[in-house]
């Protein structure tokens, strides 16, 4: 089975591509969907429909594993980030119909065993799941693939809803 992870954002959209057979998992690529801080958000939702839908087409995984959100400072970035998350869902849907969806702790518990795990522990185990020389880089690109990883851990126990 192969996985699109997606830690989503407005600015960085991290994703993490991955296969799964018979309880292994291998990284199969990772990094991140950039847009420009200055570009007006329609134009930067649509940079982010085009390169998740590039993803897709690129990767052709058989379904999609996203972070929920979790926000509690800057209600106004948070609302940003919601739009990108939308747009990224919509396309997903479009394109695969298969989408799953973890909350932070799910996912620090999926792959740490603790809820409250932190960044630092989930790169390590990342790191260490997948065999890789180092974690994946930027933050956000590791945070996909823990997304992705944590999909392949627990299998259908996430949110999960298709059209």
């Amino acid at each position: 089975m192969r996985i699109l992870g997606i830690d989503p954002g407005l600015a960085i959209v991290g994703y993490g591509i991955i296969d799964c057979e018979r309880g292994i998992s291998k990284a199969v690529d990772y990094g991140v969907i950039n847009t420009p801080k200055g570009e007006k958000l329609p134009a930067r939702l649509h940079m982010i429909y085009d390169g998740v839908a590039a993803l897709i087409d690129k990767y052709q995984p058989d379904c999609m594993a996203i972070e929920e959100l979790f926000f509690t400072k800057n209600v106004t970035t948070g609302i940003a980030v919601a739009e990108a998350r939308g747009v990224i869902l919509l396309c997903a849907t479009h394109k695969l119909g298969k989408i799953y969806e973890y909350t932070p702790n799910q996912i620090k518990e999926a792959l740490t065993g603790y809820g409250k795990a932190t960044k630092q522990q989930i790169q390590f185990m990342v790191t260490r799941l997948l065999k890789l020389p180092a974690p994946p880089k930027p933050d956000d690109a590791a945070d996909a693939v823990a997304v992705a990883l944590t999909h392949a851990q627990t299998g259908r126990l996430g949110g999960m809803f298709a059209l």
